[in-house]
């Protein structure tokens, strides 16, 4: 065990560009328990300063790596059962580096159904196909003459018996599946192709009509939407490698004669270069094919997953606007638009239903309405959700804006994405937070709170349905969830909790914390009132010693009788922030803000046998600017009068807009008229770009330029350029299918049922299917 875990350390050391034994000791922690933020955040001596990222990206590879361990060992016990264990099969399994090379490894030794080479062995021509690969100058016809008897009929026959078997060992070749994959993965190439007929209802995916491209180089992006253009049987797909080579022996059939040794000295070396062709067309072309289109999904995926998580992340920490009365609009035409005001502590003081547009038109109604409740609740904010009829809804809030007497105070009115909002509405969470709420007007609600602070409402809906991914249900939904889970539980604790408001979603998200004990801590609280210090903590049921600290250092009690608790320095480390005062000779709280004191300190000497350099440098940081919130500051995008509509819009426009989705090959703004227009890579800056994530991220309020619209297809290209940069040309545009982006409102994201391809035929479209 010992041996493995080292064995695991420098491997994953090398990949996080860290020492082994700082990989040691992040195992060591994660094995006790200890959660990935409390890691991060207060074991910074015992893992040397490991950050959030590569403990996740650890934690990660050590879950890939304990399972690859697994699978070896039961391998090597499985071939040493049968008695055919070698030193030399010993030194590749205990070599194998991806699960991929052990399955190799294991292929001749794993249980099968019976083959035609079994069969033709049965049959007794295995003599027969060794006799063949011993002697190169015979002719195997003539030697196939000896064994037809019983139900090898004719020459043909055993000849056929015998490829099987010689076919059959090329297949189980370990070394030579990974030579000729890694042919593959060098030179094979990715064609799409528009099913006959197809072209019309398929015109979305019209960039890969007729498109090739190198495998390796393909952007996840693209491949996940030629693999949603496969899915939606409007294309086929297909990876080869020898298309265009015209000459008689293809570039694999001479990688299978090579590791045959064959060298057309005789009749028998010319039969096995047929079959080593032979081999290649029938067996391996197809069975690589599907290795590699399911490495490209699976590349695919994790590039799609992290641009999800990063834009997710961007959403979570987006300025909150903070404890100020909002009013929340959850647009509606023909059903209404749905009201809710809460006050500053998110609280529900009022709620109804206004019908401004058609069939009613109670517009004036309406405004009367609405400006009452914001005079009698003292509304600072008015949340609009960004679904359909938001722009109507905007308009009348400003028509009604517009008509305050100059001596009132006039709220401010945001757009905000209603992503995942009617998710929430109908969900088990919402019905217990609200069960005399009607479910259209929890909406509203949502759509208020989130407003004032994001991350404490986004955390009651299950990440996947936010909204913010790139093709999000064309990947695996497991390993999205767990990413995205990760990244809200990094995201609260990087904020922190306060412990006496905190609702059970946003608490059961802390660093040790599940739901049940979040739940028991909000009854506890019910019960006795607010907590007053973090120790009280230890008198909820079930929260023990272990929980506590894990989770004690990401909860706040603001005000409360321990100043040390308003902040994010542990209790377990609250002597040395207390030495940190003495020192100064002042008291904590008039201490806690004052930099130009604390600079003077030097963080040395306050090290002792338990506390080093990091944590007493993490503790003057925090004494400096007690609580922080590493959120920016709270603004919004004014969205340009008369432009409502796709229609609307004309090259050259300059408009302000909000960042709602970041993806690989750009930006998606909403500008205000329900289709996201889309700042491709180029013309984000002027400059070249690599990772649209330099220079914009989700919720960034940006001005752009409108360089093209595509009404039909109903594509917007914009532009953040100042150089007067145009669009970029077609080559360099990319289909982004129905879903890359923010989709239009009231229209449903397609969700595939399946990551599959085709063009591979039937078996391989089998194989996939099931996968």
């Amino acid at each position: 065990m010992a041996d493995d875990i080292k064995s695991i350390s420098g491997i994953i050391a090398a990949e996080i560009k860290a020492r082994p034994e700082q990989v040691t000791a992040a195992i060591g922690l994660l094995d006790e328990g200890a959660t990935v933020p409390f890691i991060a955040r207060y074991r910074k001596e015992v893992t040397g300063g490991l950050d959030d990222t590569q403990l996740r990206d650890l934690a990660e590879r050590l879950t890939y790596l304990r399972e690859l361990n697994a699978r070896r060992k039961s391998i090597f016990e499985s071939i040493t059962s049968q008695g055919k264990m070698t030193d030399e099969l010993a030194v590749k399994i205990a070599g194998a580096v991806t699960k991929a090379e052990l399955e190799d490894l294991y292929l001749p030794y794993k249980p099968k159904r019976r083959t035609k080479a079994e069969i033709a062995r049965e049959r007794g021509l295995g003599p027969l196909a060794e006799a063949i690969l011993t002697d190169r100058m015979v002719d195997p016809a003539k030697l196939a003459e000896a064994y037809v008897a019983g139900e090898v009929t004719d020459v043909k026959a055993a000849l056929e018996g015998a490829r099987d078997i010689v076919a059959e060992q090329i297949s189980e070749n370990a070394d030579l599946l990974g030579r000729l994959r890694q042919d593959m993965r060098d030179r094979a190439i990715l064609y799409s192709k528009v099913v006959d007929g197809k072209a019309e209802a398929g015109e979305k995916f019209a960039d890969y009509f007729d498109h090739s491209e190198r495998w390796a180089t393909v952007p996840g992006h693209r491949a996940l939407a030629m693999l949603r253009g496969w899915n939606e049987e409007m294309l086929t797909l297909s990876i080869e490698m020898d298309r265009d080579d015209v000459s008689p022996v293809k570039p694999a059939q001479r990688t299978i004669a090579a590791a045959l040794d064959i060298r057309e000295r005789g009749p028998a070396d010319k039969w096995l270069m047929d079959v080593a062709g032979w081999t290649w067309r029938v067996k391996l072309s197809m069975s690589l094919s599907l290795d590699l289109m399911r490495e490209l999904r699976e590349r695919a995926e994790e590039e799609a997953i992290h641009v999800f998580a990063r834009n997710l992340k961007d959403l979570l920490l987006a300025a909150p606007a903070g404890s100020r009365p909002t009013m929340g609009l959850d647009p509606g035409i023909r059903t209404g638009v749905k009201v809710a005001v809460v006050d500053g502590t998110g609280k529900v003081v009022e709620t109804t239903t206004v019908y401004p547009f058609p069939p009613k038109n109670d517009v004036r109604g309406t405004q009367v309405e609405l400006a009452s409740m914001i005079r009698k609740h003292k509304v600072e904010l008015i949340a609009i959700g960004n679904g359909t009829g938001s722009r109507e809804t905007e308009k009348l809030v400003a028509d009604m804006l517009s008509q305050f007497p100059s001596t009132q105070p006039k709220p401010t009115k945001v757009i905000v994405s209603e992503a995942g909002a009617s998710v929430y509405s109908a969900s088990e969470l919402a019905a217990k937070e609200f069960p005399g709420l009607d479910v259209s007007l929890r909406g509203a609600v949502s759509i208020a709170r989130r407003l004032q602070d994001p991350l404490a409402e986004l955390v009651k809906i299950e990440p996947k349905s936010i909204g913010v991914g790139q093709y999000q249900h064309d990947v695996d939904q497991g390993k999205l969830g767990r990413s995205l889970d990760a990244v809200v539980e990094d995201a609260v604790n990087a904020v922190g909790v306060d412990l006496n408001t905190a609702s059970v979603p946003l608490l059961s998200r802390v660093s040790g914390l599940s739901n049940s004990i979040a739940e028991a801590i909000v009854s506890h609280r019910d019960v006795t009132g607010a907590f007053e210090s973090r120790k009280d903590l230890l008198k909820v049921a079930r929260l023990g010693a272990r929980t506590f600290e894990q989770c004690a250092g990401f909860l706040r009690i603001p005000n409360g009788k321990e100043p040390l608790d308003a902040s994010s320095v542990h209790p377990e480390a609250y002597d040395v922030a207390k030495r940190i005062v003495a020192a100064c000779g002042r008291d904590l709280r008039s201490l806690m803000g004052d930099s130009a004191a604390l600079k003077k300190l030097d963080p040395r000497q306050f090290i002792d046998e338990r506390f080093g350099l990091p944590t007493v440098k993490d503790i003057l940081s925090e004494l400096e600017k007690p609580g922080r919130d590493p959120r920016p500051s709270f603004k919004t995008a004014t969205f340009a009068e008369g432009v409502d509509e796709i229609t609307d819009l004309k090259p050259g426009m300059t408009l302000e807009g909000t960042v709602t989705n970041v993806a690989a090959f750009g930006a998606f703004v909403d500008i205000g008229v329900h289709q996201d227009g889309l700042v491709h890579v180029s013309q984000l800056a002027d400059r070249f770009v690599k990772d649209p994530h330099e220079v914009v991220k989700a919720g960034d309020v940006v001005k752009v330029r409108v360089v093209e619209v595509d009404v039909k297809r109903k594509r917007i290209a914009l532009s953040m350029r100042k150089d007067g940069g145009e669009a970029p040309p077609p080559s360099m545009r990319e289909n982004r299918g129905p879903s890359a982006g923010r989709q239009a409102p009231g229209r449903a994201p397609s969700r595939p049922e399946q990551n599959a391809v085709g063009g591979l035929g039937a078996a391989l479209m089998d194989a996939l299917r099931k996968k």
